[in-house]
């Protein structure tokens, strides 16, 4: 019954203008709103909802992955737009956040609502 169904993936902010500027000005993504929700025009035609919730709570697992090249260089440059990358207690991570060589390199960051998303390594 849904094998067809082209399905999309959303998550929740408490404030759609903050999210707004932290996707759309510091990522660099399009997007778009239509009746106060928005919408991340992600490449490979994923388009991903992100909508208003008051009572927000911010999710404890990584709720979006971007894909790069270079982990590094991607560090690099969110860092130079604002983006702080996260240190988490125990983990294998150097001074800018990065894991390496315990999987794909990857490295976190939060965006204004605290929902984790990372920059992984694609192969």
């Amino acid at each position: 019954m849904l094998a067809n169904s082209k399905a999309f993936s959303g998550f929740a902010v408490p404030d759609i203008e903050a999210a707004r500027a932290f996707y759309g000005d510091t990522l660099g993504l399009e997007v778009t709103e239509d009746h106060g929700i928005l919408t991340l025009h992600l490449a490979g035609d994923r388009p991903t909802i992100v909508y208003p919730k008051p009572d927000h709570q911010p999710a404890t697992y990584t709720i979006l992955n971007f894909q790069v090249d270079d982990v590094e260089a991607a560090v690099d440059e969110l860092a130079a737009r604002g983006v702080e990358f996260e240190i988490y207690e125990g983990a294998p991570q150097d001074e800018k956040g990065i894991v390496r060589g315990q999987g794909p390199d990857i490295a976190w960051f939060t965006d204004p609502a605290g929902n984790i998303l990372s920059v992984i390594k694609t192969d």
